[in-house]
């Protein structure tokens, strides 16, 4: 077992002011990386810039982060980073910017960077130190060393590079108390799909596993009040934030399996919301894994206290009703983007492109 995560993780209530002599030593001045909305609207916003503001940092905003950000808004805003003399770099928000920032990161260090240099990782400099701060319970990506984001060409890529690890990462549930019902959810769903992939990962051991079992039995009791649209308690806001925290963990050691890289397909075509977008694809997924090693499926079963059945309604229980109808020529079209695709080759099971043209008729033919 190997385990390796160098960001200074810290959660609960009022972390960020608790905890803001750790911003001390990463320089005088910063750029918040956030969208136009969620991030004010949360509160965390505030709670970084009287941070900032205490421990003498200077900071401006960019706030043009959307849903599945362009390397090409990266671009931009690591230029004016490195145009205001910005020392590291602060996100704050869903996945989106905090993905957006790691990338900011990169081109603030290197302005002249340019999108196809910046996935061949030739980065002559380091990127600038990292702060996250999360305002969704679900991408883990307070403690990933993963980007997603969309190329100039709109296909969704991750990369996985040590440099792109935080310095810093701060997680105060009371951040996701103003998420929309249908963000909790697709969120929320996520940390499923994270921890499940993660299980029946081919690199999944120990650490990883219990990682994500935990993440499962953490997440499942919010995730059902917040289907049956109950609201969700500050408890059970900390229970999701938490286990979307062990979702990340667990992934960091084992990647993700096909269910996250087809479901990209949905979300650049079809604007579905990614955690949606991975979860359509959870039940083919533990049904192939399942017949492939009966014994370890079952140990997962045990493990997260629910029977298959009981577990895959739970994850189909969170979804919206999918309008989205698929013809036998775009599925075909589409089956090149997994030959040899490594998401769809770390499952625990043979996958092949047969499979997923399958899954998709199944579901959306």
């Amino acid at each position: 077992m190997t385990y390796f995560m160098p960001t200074r993780l810290f959660t609960g209530t009022g972390c960020i002011v608790r905890h803001q002599d750790a911003l001390r030593a990463l320089g005088t001045s910063c750029v918040l990386i956030t969208d136009k909305h969620a991030a004010k609207a949360s509160g965390a916003l505030a709670d970084v810039e009287d941070a900032l503001a205490a421990v003498g940092i200077d900071s401006f905003v960019w706030d043009g982060v959307i849903e599945n950000p362009s390397v090409a808004s990266c671009i931009e805003a690591g230029r004016l980073a490195a145009e205001r003399g910005a020392r590291f770099v602060l996100g704050i928000g869903g996945g989106s910017s905090l993905d957006a920032a790691k990338a900011v990161s990169v081109f603030a260090a290197n302005p002249t960077l340019d999108e196809a240099t910046f996935y061949s990782f030739a980065w002559e400099q380091s990127p600038l130190p990292i702060v996250l701060v999360g305002t969704t319970a679900g991408t883990g990506s307070e403690v990933t060393k993963v980007s997603v984001l969309t190329d100039a060409a709109a296909r969704k890529h991750s990369i996985h590079d040590d440099r792109l690890y935080a310095t810093v990462a701060f997680g105060d549930s009371r951040h996701t108390r103003t998420c929309p019902p249908a963000v909790t959810l697709s969120c929320g769903v996520d940390v499923l799909a994270h921890a499940t992939e993660s299980y029946f990962s081919r690199k999944a051991d120990e650490i990883s596993r219990a990682f994500a079992t935990r993440a499962i039995r953490l997440a499942r009791g919010p995730l059902a009040a917040a289907v049956a649209d109950k609201g969700l308690t500050d408890e059970q806001r900390t229970q999701l934030y938490d286990a979307s925290i062990l979702g990340g963990l667990a992934i960091n050691t084992t990647g993700t399996c096909f269910p996250h890289n087809v479901g990209y397909y949905l979300t650049e075509n079809y604007h579905v919301p990614h955690g949606f977008a991975c979860a359509v694809f959870m039940p083919a997924m533990l049904i192939r894994v399942g017949a492939y090693d009966i014994a370890y499926s079952d140990a997962f079963y045990d493990e997260i206290g629910m029977d298959e059945e009981s577990y895959i309604a739970l994850a189909e229980s969170c979804l919206p009703d999918f309008d989205i109808r698929l013809s036998e020529d775009e599925i075909v079209a589409a089956l090149p983007r997994w030959e040899d695709n490594g998401s769809v080759k770390n499952t625990r099971a043979d996958v092949t492109t047969g499979d997923i043209h399958e899954i998709l008729r199944s579901l959306f033919a």
